[in-house]
């Protein structure tokens, strides 16, 4: 009965998303049904990989991220696995027939995790932000055209956009995060110690440049896709609007969020621009 274990294995994908990011799991579920489960799936293959590196400070994440790596080799080549999380994702994987290289480029930036500490030149940054996110928008992106490829051409660019404008918002928002309990910074040529008002312009600059450009593929995405993706755009964009009124110094000794209640408001704001055509 692999149909039952396949089953069981999409819910645990849709249970991580829902436990480990109530914005994500909003923006999911303004997906279309025929499309929902499989962002689940890659949602859930790419939090656990982040999980280890991030969270497990108490085992030897170095073991546990190469016995994930084998796993995920596994569960791709034969289609199955005993891990849950990795079965729903291989299904995905193979139904829209993502490329192997997303896959790896994002273990890579996940496996520079377990040892790289800062990034001192643009091309290390990008790079980095390339496979932590940019291919996670581009698998996404496999999923919203069902497989169209003349489709995924023509809006690769702006969903790796995309990716990097949530990414880089992630990495302003957790920046104490980061710094302190991580001992990480991504941002090049920035001195975190002594974080100033310009140096945090020019973040978010760069990051209103890639909202800029991602907010024109959300508006040619297909219909099964769009409100989901503009919902997490509004939900990003209103993230880094409070970024952008919050003065450096408290950006880097406290974690900046939209509350509950805001996100609501956002979805809501969101819904009509929707339904009036305004997207």
């Amino acid at each position: 009965m692999k149909e039952l274990f396949d089953t069981v294995s999409d819910n645990c994908s849709k249970i991580v998303t829902k436990s480990y990011s109530t914005s994500f799991s909003m923006a999911t579920k303004m997906l279309s049904k025929s499309i929902r489960q499989d962002i689940y799936n890659i949602y859930g293959f790419v939090r656990f990989a982040d999980e280890i590196v991030d969270s497990f400070h108490d085992y030897n994440k170095k073991e546990l991220f190469n016995s994930f790596s084998n796993d995920l080799e596994f569960a791709l080549l034969n289609k199955i696995s005993l891990n849950p999380i990795l079965n729903s994702f291989q299904h995905t994987y193979h139904k829209y027939n993502i490329d192997k290289h997303m896959v790896d480029s994002f273990m890579k930036s996940m496996r520079l995790d377990l040892h790289k500490k800062e990034y001192l030149t643009d091309e290390e940054y990008k790079e980095y932000i390339y496979g932590s996110a940019d291919v996670v928008g581009l698998m996404c992106l496999k999923v919203f055209v069902k497989g169209n490829e003349a489709e995924y051409e023509v809006l690769k660019d702006s969903a790796m956009s995309l990716g990097s404008a949530f990414q880089k918002v992630n990495f302003l928002r957790d920046l104490k995060d980061d710094f302190e309990g991580l001992d990480r910074t991504y941002f090049p040529n920035t001195d975190l110690e002594n974080l100033d008002e310009a140096s945090k312009i020019e973040i978010i600059n760069d990051i209103e440049a890639d909202f800029l450009k991602g907010l024109e593929g959300i508006k040619r995405l297909p219909i099964e896709a769009k409100f989901g993706v503009f919902t997490a755009y509004r939900y990003y964009s209103q993230l880094l609007k409070k970024l952008k009124k919050t003065p450096a110094l408290e950006i880097k000794n406290s974690r900046i969020r939209v509350p509950n209640y805001k996100k609501v408001e956002l979805l809501t704001r969101s819904y009509v621009k929707y339904q009036l055509n305004l997207i």
